[in-house]
């Protein structure tokens, strides 16, 4: 059956098949499992398989089975090919009438630096605390990094201080604060990623300027049970990958980058297998790159 653009805008016309297209959208490229979906919107599990059927059908999602769990990716490519029978149909491709506040492909990151990156993740309290950590030393004033949460906890945790006190780095400024307090206050920002999937999966209020945008998603090093050992090497790796991760992002030749092609690096980032060297920062190793 020939898809239509009818049928693809009546699959996106029910809010709570919208609600889903949209988490999948804030987590594309990743497949999602069902079961998290289904969760995330506070769905029953029969419910959010309709509503997955209904997006397939319309060719805007896409399934892919691992194991005994199918998993969905939004179709981006579909997305785009109905924006752009809109923009064609309905705009006679006059982008300034109908995506005046989208940016277009071809703007470079051209700004005066620095950047302003926010690292978004639920508490607030390891991953995104690391993540801004890492980043405003190693950006070496190219970039300015903050952190927040949507639900933020009383602070960052104690084995985040104590590692990166033992690296080397200044953490008298590290505090745990709500997304929202990003909304309306605080300076614009260029790039925002999310370092937890549940803080992907929810709708974060809009952010002046905006910002290109990523999903980072890490496991929580401190949902880790074993022994000390084993805790603190979860935040160790955990850190290392942000640090992998940072690395690369701040290595982007972002003054010859279009946007869309700077979106493609930033997301082979998230998606990038960890390193050799992920796990070897010693807690006493102090920071040298």
């Amino acid at each position: 059956m020939e898809l239509t653009i009818t049928d693809q805008l009546a699959a996106l016309a029910h809010p709570n098949r919208l609600d889903l297209f949209r988490l999948l959208m804030r987590r594309f490229p990743d497949f999602v499992p069902a079961g998290e979906i289904s969760r995330s919107l506070d769905l029953k599990a029969n419910t959010a398989s309709t509503y997955l059927g209904h997006l397939r059908q319309a060719g805007l999602i896409s399934q892919q089975r691992q194991g005994a769990s199918l998993r969905y990716q939004a179709n981006v490519e579909a997305m785009t090919a109905l924006m752009g029978t809109l923009l064609g149909g309905c705009c006679q491709n006059r982008p300034d009438v109908c995506l005046a506040a989208q940016p277009q492909g071809d703007v470079t990151m051209s700004k005066q630096v620095p950047f302003n990156v926010l690292f978004i993740c639920t508490g607030n309290s390891a991953r995104s605390i690391l993540a801004e950590a890492i980043l405003n030393q190693l950006g070496n004033g190219k970039f300015r990094a903050f952190s927040a949460g949507a639900t933020p906890g009383n602070g960052p945790r104690p084995e985040v201080l104590s590692l990166l006190t033992a690296k080397g780095y200044d953490t008298s400024y590290l505090s745990s604060q709500s997304i929202d307090e990003f909304a309306d206050l605080a300076p614009d920002m260029d790039f925002v990623f999310t370092v937890c999937d549940h803080a992907a999966n929810e709708v974060c209020p809009t952010l002046p300027g905006q910002p290109m945008s990523a999903h980072w998603g890490l496991p929580d090093p401190a949902s880790v049970e074993g022994t000390e050992a084993e805790k603190n090497l979860a935040f160790q790796q955990t850190y290392g990958l942000l640090l992998n991760r940072l690395k690369a992002f701040v290595a982007l030749p972002f003054e010859t980058l279009d946007k869309m092609s700077l979106q493609h690096q930033l997301d082979d980032i998230g998606r990038a297998k960890p390193g050799p060297d992920t796990t070897t920062h010693s807690l006493n190793t102090p920071l040298t790159d």
